[in-house]
């Protein structure tokens, strides 16, 4: 009961903070009231993140029993803090309101997903696009065409039905989907980029370049290892004794 109590006064705490946050950016800017309503948009977003990782989960389990196994790894959320979404509002020049927030602003909530092998990334996605629960506005290929820097990963930018008293409202999310691989190059890129002020030192960068390319170069080859080992498991799984 105690840690229970802590996690909800912390849970307070931070939103309190993330109040004042908005109040005084308010201030500030001059932005028109609108505070309570931007704040009611978060839990839309955390009630639509809950229905995909319910779908998700959804579709491990069946991948698990129909397959023996998931190509799913791990999934992380996540809902944008307030202050960040309306820093992205004002430096792309949108006016701060609530009907701009949702049009124009597709990560606020965002969904990781990571997966053993690329192979497994695309038939996830193939899978996505042909759901009537599930809208698939746009997909954004970097493993395909990586950034100049390396970076790989597939974005896509869905929308999710709420069923809610006044009807249903389809709410924008942002899936990333990553391999093991490029998950933690991704992780250590972000991690120096902070590191040294978003100004990378050209050796830093090149060596990133070089990293991400072996991280692609693991993913085939633990691909090629795993098609071979599948394939030797069936031969033997096929294999009939000779009749007399």
């Amino acid at each position: 009961m105690k840690e229970e109590h802590e996690s909800r006064h912390l849970t307070l705490n931070k939103l309190q903070l993330h109040v004042q946050d908005l109040r005084q950016w308010e201030k500030e800017n001059g932005f028109p009231r609108q505070i309570d309503e931007l704040m009611q948009l978060p839990a839309l977003y955390r009630l639509a993140l809950n229905e995909l990782q319910n779908k998700i989960d959804v579709i491990k389990t069946e991948w698990q029993i129909r397959d023996g196994f998931s190509p799913i790894e791990h999934i992380k959320s996540r809902i944008k803090e307030p202050k960040s979404i309306l820093q992205k509002m004002e430096r792309k020049g949108y006016e701060l309101s609530s009907e701009n927030m949702e049009q124009y602003i597709h990560d606020i909530a965002g969904m990781r997903i990571v997966c053993a092998f690329v192979k497994d990334i695309y038939r996830l996605v193939d899978h996505l696009c042909i759901r009537e629960d599930i809208r698939v506005l746009e997909i954004k290929d970097y493993i395909a065409h990586p950034k100049p820097n390396g970076y790989q990963s597939l974005h896509l930018i869905v929308s999710i039905p709420l069923i809610l008293l006044e009807g249903t409202r389809w709410v924008k999310a942002e899936i990333q989907l990553r391999t093991l691989a490029m998950d933690f190059w991704a992780s250590m890129e972000h991690i120096l980029y902070y590191k040294f002020d978003k100004k990378l030192p050209p050796h830093v960068a090149e060596e990133l370049k070089e990293a991400a390319r072996a991280a692609d170069e693991l993913d085939q080859k633990m691909l090629r290892l795993r098609t071979e080992i599948l394939e030797l498991s069936d031969g033997a799984g096929n294999t009939e004794e000779p009749q007399s």
